[in-house]
């Protein structure tokens, strides 16, 4: 019993000491979660990382959880003592590290001020995971290195994207069970909930409507929150921090042929002054191709909430000036 507890004390202290912040050259200071123990990065090596990064208010700027992609990028030397790339040389293959840049001494070694993000900031803090440390072998040209490195991570991007795909599934049943939705299934598998059926005249397909909306991710980001990457609500993208100065809000007018495809056939549903919700598989929004730029990844579900304010006909004798787009390839 002895014996045990003094192992259950030295594991905890081990714990500590592990997790105990300290300093580093360039006034940098990191905290080491876990380490293997393994060979330490060395200038060159191709690693394969994810990071969270945060500002000193500790609100979330970037993360590689987010999209499912770890980053994959060869170790460049360091500038100067206690830069981004001098702290990767402290940690191997399976540690994960909480560290912070210091922006004071960034902004005097570069002579370039501090980034607009972090311009009332010190430190610019990033927690990361290394994945894989592709290391070159003895005597290797680097041609060879460079070769069999880029056939790794293609492979691996590969099976990556694989399990993406093959998840979306369960990503959709696990955002109707949070969000307790009892939700009908069209033979294209599109999701709905119609919420207020509204007049009983639907639009169609060569129709513009007036709708008021709002499109959100259904994986949970590091917050614990779905974001939302678009909306016509001015209140909802402050509360989100996807709010577009200039950008007029309100009902929002869009030809029904020129949305991607679960959009399309879901608002065909309800009338005028009617609410639905969407949940639109990857192959009836954005595929394998996503929407990069506001945050849809590859094999992405997305959800809705739409009304519609108005439908507006098409004229007598006119065709609509966007075909239906194509579901993106299973």
């Amino acid at each position: 019993m002895k014996k045990s507890l003094v192992i259950l004390l030295a594991a905890t202290l081990g714990l500590a000491a592990c997790n105990r912040e300290k300093k580093g050259p360039g006034g940098l200071l990191y905290t080491i979660h876990h380490t293997e123990g393994k060979e330490k990065i060395q200038v060159g090596d191709v690693i394969k990382m994810h990071y969270i990064q945060k500002n000193d208010k500790d609100s979330l700027l970037l993360s590689t959880y987010d999209n499912e992609l770890a980053q994959v990028f060869p170790v460049p030397a360091k500038t100067y003592a206690g830069d981004i790339n001098d702290v990767l040389t402290m940690f191997g293959e399976g540690d994960s590290a909480t560290f912070k840049i210091n922006l004071d001494t960034m902004a005097a070694q570069s002579k370039q001020p501090k980034p607009e993000q972090f311009k009332n900031d010190k430190y610019m803090t990033f927690t990361v995971k290394i994945e894989k440390v592709f290391k070159k072998k003895a005597g290797e040209a680097d041609s060879t290195f460079q070769k069999r490195a880029s056939e790794f991570f293609q492979s691996d991007y590969k099976a990556t994207f694989e399990k993406i795909k093959n998840a979306e599934p369960a990503k959709i049943d696990a955002y109707l069970k949070d969000k307790n939705l009892k939700t009908t299934t069209t033979p294209s598998g599109l999701h709905y909930v119609i919420n207020a059926p509204g007049d009983s005249q639907h639009p169609a397909i060569t129709d513009t409507l007036m709708v008021k909306y709002t499109g959100s991710l259904t994986k949970k980001n590091k917050d614990g929150k779905y974001k939302v990457f678009d909306t016509s609500d001015d209140k909802i993208a402050k509360e989100n921090n996807v709010f577009q100065v200039g950008r007029p809000y309100g009902p929002t007018k869009m030809a029904l042929a020129a949305t991607v495809p679960g959009f399309a056939e879901g608002l065909q549903l309800i009338g005028k002054g009617g609410k639905i919700t969407l949940i639109v598989p990857s192959k009836l929004g954005w595929g394998e191709q996503g929407s990069p730029q506001v945050g849809i990844t590859p094999y992405s579900p997305v959800a809705f909430d739409v009304e519609i304010i108005d439908i507006i006909k098409p004229k007598p004798g006119t065709t609509p000036a966007v075909p239906v787009p194509a579901p993106a390839k299973k």
